[in-house]
């Protein structure tokens, strides 16, 4: 029996998945907090084609690029702006705080508080200072770099290999068509996993709902509200005008991306629409090139979420717990965040991580407050994420715009079509191979 056409489109299929698992994790929440290992699976099995597909993407786009020159002025605007937007959303928070002041109130004392908890995340956010960060994106071998799926590593490996293969056109001719090859098959692999997306997005959202369940919010929800808000005004107010000043909305944007975006909420984690987002991009006429350095760079330079979710975490334990910060101390912390936002994983606690390791270097504010957000920081996470990737996705056009590396016609009528009544031929793109 053939579905109905909408039930046919991935977004549908996502979104009724997840309400779905919601409605299992609310009635039957013992049964909804089994059913995370779906949600992993599909996770896992995605993850493990970003390293090779980032592989692939990186030196076919820098052999498209072929002056080094350009490739160095487009990481370095990439870079610019990265850190521009992280320190908007690290003022953001900021400000955030300071107005809706979510832990004011509270009177915690922080002897009282179960930091055993924290021990998980104290033990990845060791070693994040500014020499650890350059070691690590050095892998052990070449090989290495696959091993542990991390973008930047793989970026480095890129990179070289990329340049190498412009050093010797004539010889490096059979390795890009291999490399080309195998790019297809990959992307045609992933077709086939984002078929388990709505399986995936089902057991998330069971296991979130069971797991937790509202009643976690608690007292804690002024600061769910005031983190959401910080979300929505740095994609409306900073985002926004961004995308307008550089020609096109958006809001079409956002719904151009609503499979990945659906996809994100659910698991919480921007990894599994890495690859899509990649072959999306290009399809919007950005240069293949500028996608494949500016994108997986985002992955790890351009977390605007985390950014927020710093500040404002951090400003709510000093507040939840009476802690009064000077502007210097304020200062130096921005300044701080400026480095634990970097390198952040963006997948599922990755905050969490990069919270412990900011107010591990802040002597003024209580590491043992984190304790205070392990119950609902499931429930920014998604916010986290989703941020996230709406930014990295602007980055990308906005230097594609900057080098003249972007077909200004075919962004204004992908944008354009991909609405409710005119879906697949902006989606199609993402299950075709690049071209």
């Amino acid at each position: 029996m053939r579905l109905a056409r909408p039930l046919r489109l991935l977004y549908v299929q996502v979104l009724l998945a997840m309400v779905l698992g919601m409605t299992v994790g609310h009635f039957w929440p013992p049964a909804g907090a089994l059913l995370k290992p779906l949600s992993d699976t599909f996770v896992g099995l995605v993850r493990m084609m970003i390293a090779p597909i980032v592989f692939c993407t990186i030196v076919s786009g820098i052999t498209s690029l072929a002056s080094g020159k350009a490739i160095g002025r487009t990481i370095i605007q990439a870079l610019a702006l990265f850190y521009l937007l992280t320190a908007v959303a690290l003022a953001l928070g900021l400000v955030t705080a300071f107005v809706l002041r979510p832990g004011a109130g509270m009177h915690i004392d922080v002897h009282h508080l179960d930091s055993s908890i924290l021990a998980q995340y104290a033990t990845h956010a060791q070693a994040r200072g500014l020499v650890a960060f350059g070691l690590s994106v050095i892998p052990e071998t070449m090989l290495g770099a696959f091993e542990k799926g991390e973008v930047l590593p793989v970026l480095l490996l890129s990179l070289l290999f990329g340049f190498s293969l412009n050093s010797y056109p004539q010889a490096g001719r059979p390795v890009l068509a291999l490399i080309d090859g195998v790019a297809q098959m990959l992307f045609r692999i992933l077709a086939m996993l984002m078929r388990l997306a709505p399986l995936g997005a089902f057991g998330a959202m069971a296991f979130t709902v069971g797991r937790f369940g509202i009643r976690s919010v608690g007292s804690l929800g002024m600061l769910m509200v005031s983190f959401y808000v910080a979300c929505l005004l740095f994609v409306a107010l900073v985002l926004g005008p961004l995308a307008r000043l550089h020609g096109f909305a958006l809001w079409r944007l956002l719904r151009y991306m609503r499979e990945e975006l659906l996809i994100v909420l659910a698991t919480s984690s921007t990894e599994p629409v890495l690859p899509r987002l990649i072959v999306k991009l290009e399809a919007l006429g950005c240069d293949k090139g500028v996608v494949g350095l500016v994108l997986p760079a985002g992955y790890s330079f351009n977390l605007d979420g985390t950014a927020i979710y710093l500040t404002l975490a951090s400003l709510f334990i000093a507040q939840a717990c009476d802690v009064p910060l000077s502007a210097q101390q304020i200062a130096t912390m921005l300044a701080v965040m400026l480095l634990t936002s970097k390198g952040a994983a963006g997948v599922s606690g990755s905050g969490l991580v990069a919270l412990v390791a900011t107010l591990t270097a802040i002597p003024d504010l209580p590491v043992a407050g984190v304790a205070l957000l392990v119950g609902i920081d499931r429930f920014m996470s998604e916010a986290r994420a989703l941020t996230s990737v709406i930014s990295n996705a602007c980055a990308v056009i906005f230097v594609s715009l900057w080098e003249g590396a972007c077909d200004r016609a075919r962004l204004a009528q992908m944008l354009r079509v991909a609405g409710p009544g005119c879906p697949d031929g902006a989606n199609d793109a993402a299950t075709d191979t690049p071209g």
